[in-house]
């Protein structure tokens, strides 16, 4: 990968760009570890503008790299993560560690104790070695198929001057 990662606020104009990612990376990617009949019900040809419009109404980030969108990321006001893709030939590169850092100074600067995510099978060693831990394996069903994926959350801390010491919280 060349060039440096640049984050910016994710614009509905983006959708097209950002659904092509989504899929490339579940095909690419997630298939990994999970089926084919899996990676149609998660990632089907069709899409759903409205849903991916509720992006705009919420913290999001587009990570790009020489003025191609490479990744995405999205926070809710609850600190709940519910998109996390990084394009399958940028991973490995800092992608996912640069949105991640910017999920974690925006729920730190909303006042949020902790982040959370249904987190792929893929995905987990990735979230693991940013702090979550799993809370619970589950199965989800997507468009009448069952999909293994986990619940996970980070608690953050902020530091704090008090009486001119620092207090962890």
């Amino acid at each position: 990968m060349s060039g440096t990662v640049v984050l910016r606020p994710f614009h509905t104009d983006d959708i097209p760009v950002l659904f092509a990612l989504f899929r490339d990376t579940v095909y690419r990617v997630n298939s990994r570890d999970y089926s084919q009949e899996q990676v149609r019900a998660w990632a089907p040809a069709e899409i759903n503008v409205a849903r991916w419009a509720t992006l705009a109404e919420r913290f999001a980030v587009v990570a790009e790299v020489d003025g191609q969108a490479v990744g995405f990321a999205d926070l809710e006001p609850d600190g709940h993560i519910d998109r996390f893709f990084v394009h399958a030939e940028h991973q490995g590169y800092g992608v996912g560690a640069t949105m991640m850092k910017s999920l974690v100074a925006e729920a730190l600067r909303m006042g949020r104790r902790r982040l959370f995510a249904e987190v792929s099978i893929t995905a987990r060693p990735f979230f693991e070695r940013h702090q979550f831990t799993v809370l619970a394996e589950q199965a989800v069903v997507v468009r009448g198929v069952a999909l293994t994926n986990y619940r996970m959350e980070r608690h953050l801390c902020q530091l704090v001057f008090v009486a001119g010491k620092i207090d962890q919280q």
